[in-house]
């Protein structure tokens, strides 16, 4: 049996890591020293730099200045005769001649001197002046330091890339698979990933399993009722025989209603359960053959010709798809027109018309069973609602979708999109 872990598992994980990371980071950088400034500077080398006037050999760190002001040092220096008296004998000079300035007072006044300082000798009217240079902002050790921590953040993002995607491509998976799901068609319920992961792909399973069971249930109820209403329809159009030629007429005309509705009930819970294999097919070339029949029957259609584009599907109900859109189009507008356009790994196809377009606050609820964009229920001005609902479900099916749209011009547009090739 495979292992299941927690998802507070890689959690933990990374952030034990990342602490480790960081604190080796800074461990070393510790143990690289300070920053490479303020370093010790022997005596000699500043008494040589007053002497000469200039910077010696071989020095870094120290600025030779002149100057005719008696003040001079930095605020966190102070004085220290014994220094003084020490740089003097190595010049040679009186001692009351040079005056210094130090950071740290020293223990040993002929040691080499620490952190910053100034040092002054008298020269006439002026002093030369011996002090450590302005630190540069950055020093290689501040180089290091900072690479260090590129480094160490680029380490800790990829860690944390990794992490959640491992985390977040099952419950990704799970989403994807959630939103395929409808009647007829129940996609496997990915069950990789943490402890918590699985469980919630078990509760969605057993979630969709409900959902799918009561809906199967009611499309089974309603074709059942649909196709039982055949029988005693077919006795009431016996028994209608018997009327007058004007009632008969009219109550003729209402049965023949009737069983148009019973029939796209049956074509919609008919379509809605049965799903036929896909294959291959040029779409371009179903659309123009469809075209093509319904104008011979009489149809106001145009096809715009496009580009060739293989899907996948059930010609059949692809077919059905775009019948219904032209009939759709026909009814509410007169004429229709066809005509697609290829996107990277998807084609789309548009459906427009010259009616009065959609309602934009009700567009999406004219998909749904029974719904019409017709207020009346007048069978010449109107279907029976299931049209768009079954070009929702063909169009799901095959891994697309459907949207209406209205036309700046005047005029519907049903826009389809489907996978392809």
């Amino acid at each position: 049996m495979r292992r299941k872990h927690s998802i507070v598992f890689p959690i933990v994980l990374l952030v034990i890591a990342a602490a480790l990371i960081a604190t080796t980071v800074q461990f070393t950088s510790m143990f690289s020293g300070p920053p490479p400034w303020f370093r010790p500077t022997p005596i000699a080398r500043v008494a040589e730099a007053l002497r000469t006037g200039r910077v010696p050999d071989n020095s870094r760190g120290i600025e030779v200045t002149r100057t005719s002001e008696d003040r001079f040092g930095r605020s966190e220096e102070q004085s220290s005769p014994a220094r003084d008296a020490a740089i003097a004998k190595l010049i040679p000079v009186p001692a009351a001649r040079v005056q210094g300035l130090y950071e740290f007072p020293p223990r040993d006044p002929d040691g080499d001197i620490r952190g910053s300082f100034t040092v002054g000798l008298q020269n006439g009217d002026g002093w030369i002046l011996v002090s450590t240079a302005p630190p540069p902002t950055f020093t290689s050790w501040h180089v290091r330091r900072l690479a260090g921590m590129l480094l160490t953040l680029a380490i800790l993002s990829v860690l944390a890339w990794y992490v959640a995607a491992r985390i977040s491509r099952p419950i990704r998976k799970l989403a994807e698979a959630a939103t395929r799901a409808r009647l007829g068609a129940r996609p496997a319920i990915p069950r990789g990933g943490p402890r918590e992961v699985r469980e919630l792909a078990e509760a969605v399973e057993a979630m969709q399993d409900r959902i799918l069971q009561q809906a199967e249930g009611r499309t089974t109820m309603l074709a059942a009722i649909a196709h039982d209403l055949g029988t005693p329809l077919s006795r009431i159009a016996f028994w209608v025989e018997q009327l007058p030629e004007a009632a008969r007429d009219r109550a003729a005309a209402d049965i023949d209603e009737m069983r148009a509705m019973l029939g796209a009930v049956l074509r919609f819970t008919r379509d809605d359960r049965n799903q036929a294999p896909h294959a291959r097919l040029d779409l371009g070339s179903l659309i123009e053959s469809l075209g093509e029949d319904l104008a011979v029957a009489g149809v106001p259609v145009e096809v715009d010709l496009g580009p060739r584009v293989i899907v996948e599907g059930d010609p059949a109900a692809l077919r059905r798809l775009f019948t219904n859109l032209v009939e759709n189009a026909v009814r509410y507008g007169d004429r229709a027109r066809l005509g697609w356009s290829c996107t990277p790994g998807w084609v789309e196809v548009l459906v427009e018309d010259e009616g009065p377009g959609f309602p934009g606050d009700r567009a999406d609820a004219l998909f749904g069973p029974f719904v019409r964009g017709e207020a009346s229920r007048n069978r010449a001005t109107g279907g029976t609602g299931l049209g768009l609902a079954i070009v929702r479900s063909i169009a799901e099916a095959h891994g697309g979708e459907v949207r209406l749209e209205n036309r700046e011009a005047g005029g519907g547009r049903v826009r389809v999109r489907l996978p392809a090739e």
